[in-house]
């Protein structure tokens, strides 16, 4: 190899090795700032993810914080309402401690009359005594008899006199007991009606559809009048279609049709839908619903009277009551003001409470079906009773709450004076003015018409009348038959909520005039 060649094989070398190192260096440049990029990208997701991570964290924290806040709200509440709870229980137990004291303070005066009434027996004993000595030595120097045959004719005078003493104390206590017993009846009574606290009410049975326009009777009417027909046929009723501008009314006298009829008219007016196949639907559909709804008044009642087990037919019978309306007063509303007028009273005489109750509950179950059956919801009512298996108790309230039968316990008499103060209340029932003048004129009248009467006069809204007799013509007896005989009539001819009184005078009077 030449010089020449050498020295070009030595600048190769060298040119190589530079160029070596001049791309190893851009190689490593490269890799530097690639390094550099992955290294500031890696900081920026760094500090990505430690924001995002930061903000978790917040969200995290705001929302425990927000069900922390929840659950202390809801643990207030819960100790608001213990706290409530609490205090009402604490009202009862006041109000019972102060019955107890007043009962505690009222048997300790009884004890002290007691006592005193002793204490005075005792000194009249000894005074007596003192008499009896008295007389005994007197006797035996007047009239020089025996010791024991003046004992004997005193203790005869003073066994007399005792008698006549200790009937006139026996007539004395029986009349400050009945005065006693009075103003219980009163005081328990008087009580029950202040713890019963019910709004008053005006409802009655509603038998008018009101209709959006007068197009809507035709729709309702139909062609040839089938539609009518079919919503007659389907429900029962007789609907009348008269002048009254968009109106028309319902008329039944089952109270369950005619609200089916009413319910089932309203729903088709608002569907717009009128034929004979969607009214046969539409009725089905609403009776299914009053079957529901009458079935949950019944537990409804039952579960707010707290009357325990009773069966299912016998509760069904109980909520059709709620479309049972005497005078304006619902038959349901009016039964559960009975039971806890009933109830009440038995409370505080320390009667079976829950038993009260249940009679009060049942007294008018009878009016449930009373137009779909033959008798009075008297009999009726007590049938249904002993065909469900209720008390004997129970089933003599329902027959007695009219004076039909006799009371056979204290139970029957509570439950017929919780019928009265429920249907005599202010606003329970509703009278308008013509019939109740009728009715008055109509008492007056029956009792006019029997002979010796004089005069008679309907007082106290109704709920008695007064008859005045010819005392030449009628007698004392006589005054007993015609009082029946005005009963029997205003029962046969009249209606009336409540009971009525019928009280006969005889009065007998002899003027004199000295000169």
């Amino acid at each position: 190899m030449g010089p020449i060649e050498f020295t070009s094989v030595l600048l190769g070398l060298v040119i190589g090795i530079l160029l070596g190192i001049i791309y190893n260096f851009s190689s490593l440049n490269t890799t530097k700032t690639k390094a550099k990029n992955v290294l500031e990208e890696a900081n920026s997701q760094a500090k990505n993810t430690l924001k995002q991570a930061v903000l978790d964290g917040k969200t995290q924290v705001h929302e425990l914080k927000l069900q922390a806040e929840k659950e202390i709200k809801e643990r207030k509440q819960e100790l608001q309402d213990q706290e409530n709870k609490i205090l009402r229980r604490e009202d009862s137990l006041n109000f019972r401690d102060e019955n107890l004291n007043a009962k505690e303070q009222k048997l300790d005066e009884r004890l002290k009359k007691a006592e005193d009434k002793a204490a005075q027996l005792d000194k009249m004993e000894a005074e007596l005594q003192s008499r009896i000595d008295g007389q005994i030595a007197l006797l035996e120097r007047v009239s020089n008899m025996s010791q024991q045959e003046a004992h004997d004719e005193l203790m005869e005078v003073v066994e007399k006199k005792m008698k006549d003493e200790v009937a006139a104390y026996i007539r004395e206590q029986e009349d400050e007991a009945r005065t006693k017993a009075r103003e219980k009846a009163r005081e328990i009574i008087a009580t029950a009606i202040q713890r019963y606290s019910q709004e008053e009410t005006f409802d009655r049975t509603i038998s008018v559809v009101q209709l959006p326009n007068e197009e809507m009777k035709g729709r309702i009417i139909g062609r040839e009048g089938r539609n009518i027909r079919a919503i007659e046929q389907a429900t029962g009723v007789d609907l009348i279609i008269d002048d009254t501008p968009e109106a028309i009314t319902i008329s039944c006298f089952d109270p369950i049709r005619r609200e089916t009829a009413r319910l089932a008219l309203e729903s088709l007016i608002k569907d717009g839908r009128i034929q004979p196949g969607r009214i046969e639907e539409v009725v089905n559909k609403i009776s299914k619903e009053m079957d529901e709804n009458i079935m949950k008044y019944g537990e409804e009642a039952c579960f707010k009277l707290k009357i325990g087990k009773m069966d299912k037919e016998l509760v069904k019978l109980i909520g059709r009551l709620r479309y049972r309306y005497s005078y304006g007063q619902n038959g349901l509303e009016h039964s559960m003001e009975v039971a806890s007028f009933a109830g009440m009273m038995a409370a505080e005489l320390g009667l079976n409470q829950n038993l009260a109750k249940r009679a009060g509950l049942l007294h008018d179950i009878g009016k449930a079906v009373d137009f779909e059956q033959e008798g009075t919801h008297v009999e009726l009512g007590a049938k249904i009773a002993k065909k469900y298996g209720e008390n004997e108790v129970v089933i003599n309230a329902i027959e007695s709450h009219h004076g039909d039968k006799e009371a056979t316990s204290i139970i029957s008499n509570l439950v017929a004076a919780a019928d009265t103060l429920s249907a005599a209340r202010p606003g329970a029932r509703y009278e308008d003015i013509e019939n109740y003048i009728n009715r008055l004129e109509n008492l007056e009248k029956i009792a006019n018409d029997f002979d010796g009467v004089e005069k008679a006069f309907a007082i106290q809204a109704g709920r008695e009348v007064r008859v005045m007799v010819v005392p030449d013509r009628v007698s004392d007896d006589q005054c007993t038959i015609i009082a029946r005989g005005i009963k029997e009539r205003i029962e046969n001819e009249l209606t009336y909520p409540g009971q009525i009184k019928v009280t006969v005078i005889r009065e007998m009077r002899a003027n004199e005039i000295a000169k």
